[in-house]
């Protein structure tokens, strides 16, 4: 077992989880952040923006908190945390129950906590430091049946335990000579109240979570990595209305020291979208026929904006919270985002993409795809066509430099060409003449402008300078072949004006902040899935591979990486990021498969 290294500036968490709240456990066994009752609540736990002041639950032996050795119980999001003093050796199964219940599941707002000896005779002590509405409340903990009521919190929380509740309360130490629980539930105290209720929940839940797994279709390429990261884009999807939240945490900052800290809460309507695509090409079709439910819902009651409540709340102000140091000592913290109210124009492009893929696919059933999502679809394209020559803050939402992006127009002409092929398949074929036209017209514009001769690659603008990584996704979107020279061009001067260390930023210009110094992680899976596609393959194969030691121990990503520390920055774990890895690991394995011949049963 090791000792205490200095953890403030490390995401080595493990994340659990069940559609309906989401922990992040750190190798001490601590909850150093959790939410309720939803992942964009208050915190109860926020030890990770701040250790003295957020509040956390965790285990520690007498001698004082020490890092044990973590892992997922195999195809699970189930946590076990292993520790061992060479005398003694214990562990800790974490989990959010996960019910299967015919054709859905039960998710109840809790977390249970196994604490187990494995050898000899442990001495433990339980902490147990709830600090509600993100450190600002006085919380109350009293004594109530098995275990106690904390109040203050907002809403009813409990935590029921078969451990002696004087030692709870009071911190000391005691002997753990039998399986202790632990139950964290917000609402009613009912459910499990016993030993055999806990285990098994347990055993439902690890059976539920493999059920899942066993059905997604891995490719031969990083099949483990790719179902990991399909585990946490599953973690990241709001049972309760479809919503698809960024990342579980706010606050994480892109680089330590500057003000790059933002809430990622909340469900972006474009990473959602490309959520729904990264679950639907490995199987998973039950997400994306929730979300655009829930888009639609949201359509109806308004014009369209980013981001969205996980209830599809549309009022996000930002606030900035004093009393809190920040990951690693960086201020702000701040709940809410302001770029609810931006103007992105890409954003139609990729609800388009979602909506037609979703819809078309002969696997679902959707009795009034027509009536019910057409109306939608005519919407977002006669607002694509009407956005695609004017300005807006693109698709990393600049704060104050509205520009003609490229990646943004070229989600444009997504939004019409696809548009236009939903429109022939419904029978509306003079609608979809005239939205091809247009399409047509668009793609001319893009591919004049935005590529720049001189410097040999598509630009971040039209008529621009600056390189920027979104551009790496135009092939895959069509707007481009893949073997044109203007793409393979672009892919091999992006290595060269974008990396460190083998990894990529955003983009060469300065923004709102100044330069960008970490790399931004999606980013390196979109260069890996690139040289794939321009048929560098075995450069690509190795670039990922090399991505894949930047994930920590227990195979998460954030937003970011330092080049220099290798160290994970930015909110955690980011859907996006792997979101990424699967589109790349997917489009690598279709290709290898191909090149070498292993496109047969078999083979």
């Amino acid at each position: 077992m090791n000792h205490l290294p200095d953890l403030s500036e490390m995401l080595n968490h493990g994340a659990i989880g069940n559609g309906r709240v989401i922990a992040l456990v750190s190798p001490t066994s601590a909850i150093e952040w959790l939410c309720l009752p939803r992942f964009d609540s208050p915190s109860l736990f926020a030890r990770i923006l701040d250790r003295k002041e957020g509040g956390w639950f965790g285990f520690e032996p007498e001698s004082g908190e020490k890092v044990g050795n973590q892992h997922y119980i195999t195809n699970t999001n189930v946590l076990r945390t292993e520790f061992d003093d060479g005398e003694n050796a214990w562990e800790i199964i974490d989990f959010a129950p996960r019910i299967p219940n015919g054709l859905g599941v039960d998710s109840p707002i809790e977390i249970i906590r196994l604490v187990q000896p494995l050898r000899g005779r442990p001495i433990i002590r339980v902490k147990f430091d709830p600090r509600p509405d993100y450190g600002r409340g006085k919380a109350q903990i009293m004594p109530h049946g098995a275990g106690v009521e904390v109040q203050n919190c907002g809403v009813p929380v409990h935590l029921l335990t078969n451990a002696p509740l004087p030692f709870v309360l009071s911190g000391h130490t005691f002997s753990l000579d039998r399986p202790h629980w632990f139950v964290l539930r917000c609402g009613a105290m009912t459910g499990a109240n016993c030993a055999p209720d806990v285990h098994h929940l347990l055993e439902q839940t690890v059976a539920g979570w493999r059920a899942w797994a066993k059905s997604c279709a891995l490719p031969t390429f990083a099949p483990e990595a790719v179902l990991r990261s399909a585990l946490v884009l599953k973690l990241c999807t709001y049972e309760d209305t479809g919503a698809i939240i960024a990342a579980a945490t706010t606050s994480i900052p892109e680089a330590i020291g500057t003000e790059r800290t933002w809430d990622y809460r909340y469900c972006w309507l474009r990473d959602a979208a490309f959520v729904v695509e990264a679950l639907r090409r490995i199987g998973h079709l039950n997400e994306g026929e929730r979300f655009i439910r829930f888009l639609r819902d949201v359509a109806e009651a308004g014009p369209l904006q980013p981001l969205y409540g996980i209830g599809g709340e549309t009022h996000l102000p930002e606030e900035i919270l004093d009393h809190l140091s920040g990951f690693g000592g960086t201020k702000p913290v701040r709940v809410g985002n302001a770029a609810a109210e931006q103007r992105q124009n890409d954003l139609m492009g990729e609800l388009v993409l979602c909506l037609v893929t979703v819809l078309t696919d002969p696997r679902l059933v959707i009795e009034d795809k027509i009536a019910g999502y057409f109306p939608l679809i005519r919407r977002l394209v006669e607002e694509s066509i009407a956005a695609a020559p004017t300005l807006d803050m693109g698709i990393w939402e600049f704060r104050t430099m509205m520009r003609p992006y490229t990646f943004s127009r070229a989600m444009c002409w997504v939004a019409i060409s696809r548009g236009a092929l939903v429109a022939k398949s419904f029978g509306y074929h003079e609608l979809a003449a005239q939205w091809e036209a247009i399409a047509d017209m668009e793609q001319s514009v893009i591919l004049e402008r935005a590529y720049n001769e001189e410097q040999g690659y598509f630009t971040q603008v039209l008529d621009g300078q600056h390189a920027d990584a979104s551009n790496l996704l135009l092939a895959t979107l069509g707007i481009v072949d893949p073997k044109d020279k203007r793409f393979v061009s672009t892919v091999t001067a992006y290595g060269e004006r974008l990396t460190s260390k083998g990894l990529m930023r955003r983009y060469s210009s300065l923004d709102d902040f100044g330069e960008t110094h970490s790399a931004f992680t999606i980013c390196s899976f979109w260069w890996a899935e690139a040289l794939a596609l321009i048929g560098q393959l075995d450069e690509a194969v190795t670039l990922f591979n090399h991505l894949m030691t930047f994930a920590n121990p227990l195979g998460l990503f954030s937003e970011d990486i330092d080049p220099e520390s290798g160290r994970l920055l930015g909110n955690f774990p980011q859907s996006y990021t792997h979101v990424g890895l699967i589109h790349a690991a997917m489009t690598i394995s279709e290709l290898l498969e191909a090149r070498d011949g292993k496109v047969r049963a078999w083979t």
